[in-house]
């Protein structure tokens, strides 16, 4: 079978080819993504002009997506595109295309969780990342700890209680001086200083007085690390030496969130026996945070994670994760609609 997949969750204008049989691995037959641009100078997404720039990109997306495979609509199986969570009129985009071409080719339309999408991207790229394992998804938006026994069943076990993790890279970039989005710039930033000379941040809901069966056991906040950030930066400016500290900030921000979710990861492992550990996101894609959760979980548990196009929103899980529930005979009528946010389905 044959999904093409739709995304258009955020500011990423995507579509996909995914073929396979629903039981198992899946092949990328092509792949498109159109980032959206226009949202440097703000610092961060406009949601009015994400939707505008999905509108213009939306259709040659598509059409360079089926020109890549060597397809045309009538080759098209199915259709699945991300309803949710996201910013819903950036979604409304995607799913009024989706469903009209869905009517239009007479073919089965399929909704997609956006964060189920994440689960599935790994496993386009490394046959192993598949269930029984320990999900992190942490992106601009979101950040989630997921036991994921077995495909379609999923258990919530942490959550942000504040900005996602990617969110607080992004803004933490922004006090710092540095450009959108915030993340690699970071990363990059945090790279030319010691971890002896990063200035030392609080790791956010990490604590000795922590106990397994506490709310707050897998969970993360990282408002308060935000605001530590804030002072460090206004501390530095204000005795003119923002310039000189501007990496020691960095690579302490970053120690203290790739810290505090490699530990909440580590502790999901032990809890539950999971083998793997798979990670799904943009901000899956920062090497210290990968390196981290491996040395956290120790060498007998695998680490998968995606490579950079497949690590940010991509139509390619969308397709991936709607090829799955294709093959169960799952299908989305025409009263399908968008929506900001709600659990992964199948989420206890």
């Amino acid at each position: 079978m044959r999904v093409l997949g739709i995304e258009t969750s955020c500011d990423e204008t995507s579509a996909a080819i995914v073929e396979g049989d629903g039981t198992g691995a899946a092949t990328i037959r092509s792949l498109a993504i159109l980032s959206q641009e226009v949202h440097a100078i703000f610092g961060g997404v406009v949601p009015e002009l994400a939707s505008r720039e999905h509108l213009r990109g939306l259709v040659p997306v598509v059409d360079a997506t089926l020109g890549r495979a060597g397809m045309e609509f009538a080759d098209v199986d199915a259709i699945a595109v991300t309803a949710g969570p996201g910013l819903v009129g950036a979604l409304l985009v995607g799913v009024s295309y989706a469903k009209a071409l869905a009517a239009r080719l007479a073919r089965p339309l399929i909704g997609v969780h956006h964060m189920e999408g994440h689960l599935f991207a790994t496993m386009l790229e490394s046959a192993d990342a598949v269930p029984p394992f320990t999900a992190l998804l942490v992106s601009g938006g979101h950040t989630l700890l997921v036991d994921v026994p077995a495909w379609g069943t999923y258990r919530t076990l942490g959550a942000t209680r504040d900005d996602a993790a990617g969110e607080a890279f992004d803004k933490a970039a922004k006090l710092l001086g540095l450009p959108y989005p915030g993340g690699p710039a970071i990363e990059r930033l945090a790279t030319t200083v010691a971890p002896d000379a990063a200035v030392r941040f609080p790791r956010p809901m990490l604590h000795g007085g922590q106990r397994r069966g506490d709310d707050d056991w897998y969970d993360v906040s990282f408002s308060g690390l935000k605001t530590a950030v804030r002072l460090a930066a206004a501390d530095a400016a204000a005795h003119g030496r923002l310039e000189a500290a501007r990496g020691a900030i960095a690579r302490g921000f970053q120690d203290a969130v790739v810290e505090t979710l490699a530990a909440k990861v580590a502790r999901a492992v032990r809890d539950h026996g999971r083998p793997r550990v798979v990670i799904g996101g943009g901000v899956a894609g920062n090497r210290a945070l990968l390196e981290a959760i491996r040395a956290s979980v120790g060498p007998g548990v695998v680490v998968h994670a995606p490579s950079a196009r497949l690590a940010t929103d991509n139509a390619a899980m969308i397709a991936a994760a709607g090829l799955w529930r294709l093959a169960r005979g799952e299908r989305s009528g025409p009263e399908l609609v968008a929506f900001a946010g709600g659990p992964l389905p199948g989420a206890g």
